[in-house]
């Protein structure tokens, strides 16, 4: 929703309408120093996070961006966060909790100047064990002025499996070392039992070491930086500023709200199993109502913790809730913790979007996070009319495979080799874009060079899937393929849990997107390296390890065979196998035959479409060759518009 000054409600006043004294009388300085240190906030929590992306040396930091820094206000402002960084924006949101459970369990009067507070429980911090959150605080004249938290994933932090990614632990003694709010710096000098008791228990411990010796350094960065703004705008003014961004958020939100009709909606997703079987069906139900400012988001009747660790915990859903919204009602500026203010939400516990210990297990909590969005964007499609969004592939796709090598070295691939890029859904301002993450994270692509300079795999194919991608007046983004070559006898880590329904689902009028799935090719008899192509006859060579597969074809099907994706001994390959990720598709945005003909035949060019589906969804006739000759491929218009004519009859009969 976009408001504008003509669309505000009668009677509100917003803090733009303050003179010069009042904002001074509630804030503690002027305007133009709010704007100066709400900017300053920014770069300090970006500042931050680059020291730490430039200096890591785990994959998962230093190629998927899997981190997050924010600033916090003190105990006396209620922890307040004004800024959060462009990282992974799942880890940034549950810090506006996490900070405040950790230092509150800890105690604040204990805490003093060179300090460093960790903790990875998720039901303490959100998220999973291995993102572990560090909070320093920052002293000004003896007392706590703010705090500055940096939130990265830990290659590994014990449990089951290397590196944690899997669907089948079922209860928390399984899922990894559990730390409780403690020091890990303590006045500038190490606490050596805490890590010691990290190192006792984690795999790759060359990689840790460092990266956390880089976190505490980054921690510093944003302490100085702190200290430099109180330095020269006083504390006051500091202080001010963290409450006028967050009552600014907490402003966009409820007044874009209030121009909402106010109404009563429903959306539910699905999940295809957890990490015992497929035996039981979850579902996330989400009930929205929207009274003047005020919206409530209600779980109720969401399926109960799963068996496996594909939980959620409250913090996380909390945080799907705010970034969804954010994107609807309030889509330009920082995610803060003032959004919320005018949000209620239900969620009752012991659900998979609550999860309790000891058996609610909780690792793929993004799975589940994504999900939780994906049934608020549906709820609020119907309400917002052209300005819904089309569902993203509704899920991460991560994959993390782990072995040796020859000498008995371990080795592990995280988050480098499935289908962690692809596509978006369709909005109101134009097409999809195919190489993004989802809607709720926001990381970079590893580096082909450095996924193979790290692992034993060599990337033989990236690229968007022809046909794909949800129709629409704007097309949604296009599934992405993936094709991997496994030089050594590898273990794989599927995460995929959004098959049996459709994810990319298409709004106003768009239609959906594809559906995905997961193979694996093994090498020829002789045990060489055989490549596969990407033709819909390859994936008959191909083993199905997970989607809604067609028997015949071995292709994506709405009425195929689901292949259930965590079976015990499976997913395990031999040296020079080849592995496949094709992600679902984004959906699409309005009316297919409405759209701009000379953008389906850009779409056809570029490989999106074929000449085929630029008739059969669009209603577009094209003449020429795409392969051979793109410049000479051509629209037949009179064709074309016979076509939709027809198409728009049919449609409106079937109304």
């Amino acid at each position: 929703m976009t408001l504008t000054s003509e669309s505000r409600p009668v009677g509100v006043a917003l803090i733009r309408d303050l003179n010069e004294e009042e904002f001074a009388a509630r804030y503690g300085c002027d305007r133009y120093t709010a704007t100066v240190l709400s900017n300053r906030f920014d770069y300090l929590v970006e500042h931050m996070s680059v020291r730490l992306l430039t200096g890591a040396f785990s994959p998962i930091l230093r190629d998927f961006y899997d981190l997050a820094c924010t600033i916090s206000g003190p105990p006396s402002l209620g922890y307040q966060v004004p800024a959060a960084s462009n990282g992974i924006v799942l880890m940034a949101g549950t810090t506006i909790d996490a900070v405040a459970n950790m230092v509150e369990e800890f105690g604040a009067d204990r805490l003093q100047p060179g300090d460093v507070l960790i903790a990875n429980d998720p039901y303490r911090t959100g998220n999973h064990n291995n993102d572990l959150l560090f909070v320093r605080p920052v002293f000004h004249h003896g007392e706590i002025a703010a705090f500055v938290n940096l939130n990265a994933h830990q290659l590994d932090m014990g449990g089951t499996v290397p590196g944690g990614f899997s669907a089948s632990k079922q209860n928390v003694y399984e899922n990894g070392l559990v730390l409780s709010p403690r020091l890990l710096i303590r006045g500038g000098e190490p606490v050596a039992e805490s890590w010691n008791v990290i190192f006792d228990n984690v795999r790759m411990a060359e990689i840790l070491y460092p990266d956390m010796q880089t976190v505490c350094s980054s921690l510093e960065l944003g302490e100085r930086l702190v200290l430099e703004s109180i330095e020269r705008y006083g504390l006051g003014a500091v202080h001010g500023t963290m409450e006028y961004v967050c009552d600014l958020g907490a402003e966009h939100m409820s007044t874009s709200l209030a121009v909402l009709p106010d109404g009563d909606w429903t959306g539910s997703e699905r999940i295809d199993c957890d990490g015992v079987d497929d035996s039981e069906d979850y579902t996330i139900e989400v009930a929205v109502r929207k009274r003047g400012s005020r919206i409530e988001v209600d779980f109720s009747g969401t399926s109960r913790q799963a068996r496996s660790s594909i939980n959620a915990t409250s913090w996380d859903t909390k945080t799907s809730v705010g970034i969804t919204l954010k994107y609807l009602f309030d889509p330009h500026g920082r995610f803060n913790s003032g959004l919320y203010r005018d949000v209620d939400i239900i969620l009752p516990e012991g659900t998979m979007l609550s999860a309790l210990p000891p058996d609610g297990c909780v690792f793929m909590y993004f799975e589940q996070s994504t999900a939780a969005l994906s049934a608020l964007l549906k709820a609020l499609s119907a309400a917002l009319g052209p300005a819904a969004l089309a569902g993203d592939r509704g899920s991460t796709d991560i994959h993390t495979a782990f072995g040796t090598y020859e000498n008995g070295t371990p080795w592990v691939s995280a988050l480098q080799c499935g289908g962690e890029i692809g596509p978006y859904g369709a909005n109101q301002f134009g097409d999809a874009d195919s190489q993004c993450m989802s809607y709720l994270a926001n990381g970079v692509a590893p580096a082909v060079e450095a996924i193979e300079k790290d692992s034993p795999a060599v990337i033989l194919r990236h690229e968007p899937r022809i046909d794909s991608a949800g129709p629409g007046h704007f097309r949604g983004g296009a599934s992405m393929i993936r094709d991997t070559l496994w030089i050594l006898d590898a273990s794989h880590s599927l995460t995929e849990l959004r098959y049996k329904s459709v994810a990319g689902f298409g709004v106003n009028g768009g239609q959906d997107g594809r559906r995905g799935g997961i193979w694996m090719f093994p090498p020829a008899a002789d045990g060489s390296f055989q490549e596969p192509d990407a033709t819909i006859e390859s994936f008959g060579q191909g083993e199905a390890w997970a989607g809604v597969i067609d028997a015949a074809t071995n292709l994506p099907s709405e009425t195929g065979t689901f292949i259930y994706p965590f079976r015990p001994g499976a997913n395990r390959s031999v040296a020079n196998s080849v592995l496949r990720y094709l992600t679902n598709a984004g959906g699409g945005w309005g009316n297919p035959m409405t759209r701009d003909t000379a953008k389906v035949l850009t779409d056809v060019r570029d490989g999106y479409v074929s000449v085929e589906g630029a008739a059969l969804d669009y209603g577009v006739v094209l003449i020429g060759d795409p392969e051979m000759d793109p410049e000479g491929l051509k629209v037949d218009e009179a064709a074309t518009a016979r076509i939709r004519e027809k198409k728009s009859q049919l449609a409106s009969q079937v109304t």
